[in-house]
């Protein structure tokens, strides 16, 4: 985690930083699992019904990642978050709509027209897979609200970053076994059910039981273990573990 010294804690002091790297930012799109259900986390900024994922810019002296990391704990109390670069978004129109010169006029900040805020930024995406239950949220004094949201069921959003969801799940499914594995959203023993659930949710789509535990075995990321006994001891399903630092294979459950 980046120094201490480097957070701003609030709008006017994040203003008048001048240590900033120009036209360049951090945005991290956060994944979690919850009921079966793929969520992103999102941030609503003070008096504007408008939803963002948690980002921010870089000092001259900080490394990209630590950056990111940075940034997510600013917004979110987040940490320890293994966050991973998917993509890069530089559409000239991208920061449009203003939401900067919003927020500083509802906080009364008078801001010259020329300063580096209401410039053009190019971002670096982040993507994270998270467990759900382990989130700690606390709203900032940029943010009032930071809250789940289906996937599916997206809220108004700043800037672009509707498109950077949609790029991050894009990425996710991509890499669905890697960012799986390091995910953490399940116990080190899991049945081949539970294993399923997780994946459809991610990837938005049933799967066939048999094709999907035929191509999780051939992936060599498992270790079967006991059988978890339950009830009928001729129904009880085999458990599993995630090997460590398996040789992972392309995934496709045809």
């Amino acid at each position: 985690m980046t120094e201490n010294k480097k957070i701003k804690h609030s709008l006017k002091e994040l203003i008048d930083t001048k240590d900033f790297v120009e036209h360049v930012s951090v945005d991290c799109v956060i994944f979690g699992f919850h009921k079966d259900t793929l969520k992103v986390l999102l941030l609503k900024y003070h008096d504007l019904d408008l939803w963002a994922v948690p980002g921010g810019f870089i000092f001259n002296d900080e490394n990209l990642n630590d950056a990111a990391a940075r940034t997510l704990y600013e917004r979110t109390h987040l940490s320890d978050v293994f966050l991973e670069q998917f993509y890069t978004f530089g559409d000239i129109k991208r920061t449009e709509n203003n939401v900067h010169q919003k927020l500083l006029e509802n906080k009364n900040i008078e801001v010259d027209k020329t300063h580096w805020i209401y410039q053009r930024f190019i971002s670096v995406g982040y993507c994270a897979l998270i467990d759900y239950t382990l989130t700690y949220t606390f709203p900032d004094s940029f943010n009032e609200v930071c809250q789940w949201f289906d996937v599916d069921k997206l809220p108004d959003m700043a800037f672009d970053h509707k498109e950077m969801t949609e790029k991050g799940l894009l990425y996710l499914r991509k890499n669905i076994d890697y960012q799986v594995m390091g995910s953490n959203l399940l116990p080190d023993k899991f049945t081949m059910k539970e294993l399923q659930h997780l994946y459809e949710a991610i990837l938005g789509e049933p799967l066939r039981r048999n094709n999907f535990q035929r191509k999780m075995l051939s992936l060599n990321i498992l270790e079967r273990l006991e059988k978890h006994y339950t009830g009928s001891a001729n129904k009880a399903p085999y458990l599993y573990k995630f090997l460590e630092n398996p040789e992972i294979k392309n995934n496709d459950f045809s």
